[in-house]
């Protein structure tokens, strides 16, 4: 899963560029003002980002941006593709336009698409961690889904038998909830249901019986029509009885007539006697189409009688299928329906409380897998902050504390004329939902997801209260803190990690730890960092560099991807400002040997 080119046109001072890109670690980098924010909008942009066409280039009609990823038939961005009409065998194209007047477009698969689409898309693709971008912070949901990631098999197993504790008691509550209708309704939709069996048991439809009885009516009402035709037919060819050969010889006997006018002369010509033996193949069979036709005026009855007790049937049978049709089959299958739905309803006192006291037993069960999950998460976070605290050590964020708050549902009991009828107290909860009892008393509201409410936070300076990340954090520092969390949780499903700011207010000896650890993020993601320190660069599997030029008039932009001498030579520009210092091409050569040795 890898995204493998992106093209853009006519955003901001570029022109027209194309990013060919690797697996593992993509660094692009570039002379201030060349245009490295508009690759990262550009980016934003293919991901379903709002669209601003003041970032559509001066003179251009609009901007292009295209985007190539590889990815399985399975993945769900390809599913996604699918849904919307697109197609995916070989890999996705997304394209998104954004015109300099007017609404931008998107295109999936090579269809035309809402750029909704493209958001929905992205999420399953790219990680994009900015100042502007952080929506896996910003969604509190991907808290959760962060820290059940990291919390390997044991974690894996606790939710999955939550979910299935959560899915059995929901099911028990809407069957209650059905069954718990008032009495009256229950008993009308009773009584109409057995009103309909008992009519489609009297009358007792057979399968295609319509059909059957609709042909022998036609038989019976014009069985008389039937025989004169047939023994009309067998007269015309065998011959009327009683007359003679000459008066009306019928087809059988013109036959016969000239087979004997060929039989003399066909010994002398085989040709002839081809023909003699065809024409006698069709005196046989007009004697046998004769016989059939007489034994079938013979068969044919008037039955006045057995006329009335079909069309009584018919007229029957077809009162029950106006109510119940168009035919046989779907009377029954309504019958096979209602019967099911009649099982379902009939039911007795002692069966609706069976039915409440294992809802209660369920959500008991709830509770307790909720709780045992929640005590498991907590000890995955405490181990998952602290390690992520420690990486922040090496990426120039040494003051920092991280923390991740798992905080339980609460609800309380509210007596009502129904009895105890807990509420929540938290808030964002699903209404309808009821609480569930936890171990030690108490009560929590429940999600598919479990009983917590997962936060990340961010302590940034010794001493200062944790506070939710987003806003505890600087553009650089979310992008840091990220970059903490994917390193500890390891490589998760989403495929591509972009880092914008990465490096913001990074130096020295705590730039190449920065490098390193996103190289050590690369070994199992792609990485895209949009970078301006040479010793992150150093690191990379791919180096791109933004390249500005100028006519005097209009500056563009375009990114091409630096190698060897060329390689050399850009990071020693962002080492010493230039990039034919001597110095700072050999601490480019030294950047770049230690990146190889430790390959």
């Amino acid at each position: 899963m890898t995204l493998r080119r992106i093209r853009i046109q006519g955003l901001g001072v570029i022109d027209d560029a194309e990013l060919d890109l690797a697996d593992g670690l993509n660094v692009i980098t570039g002379e201030t003002g060349a245009g490295k924010t508009m690759v990262v909008s550009g980016l934003g942009l293919l991901l379903g980002a709002r669209a601003d066409a003041g970032l559509v280039r001066a003179g251009t009609r609009q901007a292009v941006i295209e985007g190539e990823v590889e990815v399985p038939l399975d993945h769900p961005a390809a599913l996604r593709v699918e849904e919307a009409g697109g197609a995916s065998e070989d890999g996705l194209l997304l394209i998104r336009t954004v015109p300099a007047d007017g609404r931008s477009r998107a295109h999936v698969g090579g269809r035309s698409a809402p750029v909704s689409v493209l958001t929905e898309i992205g999420e399953h693709l790219v990680a994009v961690h900015g100042q502007a971008d952080q929506w896996r912070l910003r969604d509190a949901e991907q808290h959760r889904v962060l820290l059940d990631a990291a919390g390997g098999a044991d974690l894996a197993a606790a939710v999955a038998t939550y979910e299935s504790r959560y899915d059995a008691w929901r099911a028990a509550r809407a069957r209650l909830a059905e069954l718990a209708r008032t009495s009256t309704e229950r008993d009308l939709r009773v009584g109409v249901l057995r009103a309909a069996l008992e009519e489609i048991e009297a009358v007792d439809p057979q399968p295609g019986e319509e059909d059957a009885l609709r042909a022998e009516s036609d038989r019976l009402t014009y069985a008389e029509e039937l025989r004169t035709a047939a023994f009309s037919a067998r007269d015309a060819l065998g011959g009327a009885d009683g007359a003679t050969g000459e008066d009306q010889p019928g087809v059988t006997g013109l036959v016969q007539a000239a087979s004997q006018s060929l039989q003399q002369a066909s010994a002398h010509d085989p040709e002839l006697a081809a023909l003699l033996t065809r024409t006698q193949e069709i005196g046989y069979l007009a004697a046998d189409l004769a016989t059939e036709l007489s034994a079938y005026g013979s068969g044919v009855e008037v039955d006045e009688e057995r006329l009335d007790t079909v069309h009584r049937r018919r007229a029957e049978l077809g009162a029950l299928l106006r109510r119940y049709g168009p035919g046989t089959a779907e009377a029954l299958a309504f019958a096979r329906s209602a019967a099911e739905e009649l099982d379902g309803l009939e039911v007795s006192d002692e069966d609706l409380e069976r039915l409440e006291q294992s809802c209660a037993d369920l959500a008991a069960e709830v509770g307790r897998a909720g709780a045992e999950l929640s005590a498991l998460r907590r000890r995955t976070a405490e181990r998952i902050a602290a390690d992520a605290t420690e990486e922040l050590a090496h990426l120039a964020m040494g003051s920092a504390r991280v923390a991740i708050e798992v905080t339980t549902r609460a609800a309380e009991a509210d007596r009502s004329e129904d009895g105890e009828q807990p509420r929540s107290t938290a808030s964002g909860t699903a209404p309808g939902t009821p609480p569930v009892p936890v171990p030690g008393g108490g009560w929590a509201r429940p999600t598919r997801h479990g009983l917590d409410e997962v936060e990340i936070q961010l302590a940034a300076n010794p001493g200062a209260p944790a506070r939710s990340v987003t806003r505890a954090a600087s553009g650089g520092e979310l992008s840091r803190v990220m970059l903490a969390l994917e390193l500890v949780v390891g490589a998760g499903d989403v495929p591509t990690y972009v880092f914008d700011e990465v490096d913001a207010g990074v130096g020295g000896g705590a730039a190449l730890d920065l490098g390193a650890r996103l190289a050590r993020l690369a070994e199992h993601a792609q990485v895209i960092v949009v970078t301006h320190l040479g010793q992150v660069a150093a690191y990379a599997d791919r180096h791109l560099v933004v390249r500005k030029s100028t006519d005097g008039q209009v500056t563009s932009s375009g990114v091409v991807v630096v190698e060897d001498a060329d390689r050399e030579a850009e990071l020693a520009r962002m080492l010493g400002g230039v990039a034919d210092s001597d110095a700072a091409l050999e601490h480019a050569r030294e950047l770049l040997s230690r990146r190889a040795t430790m390959s």
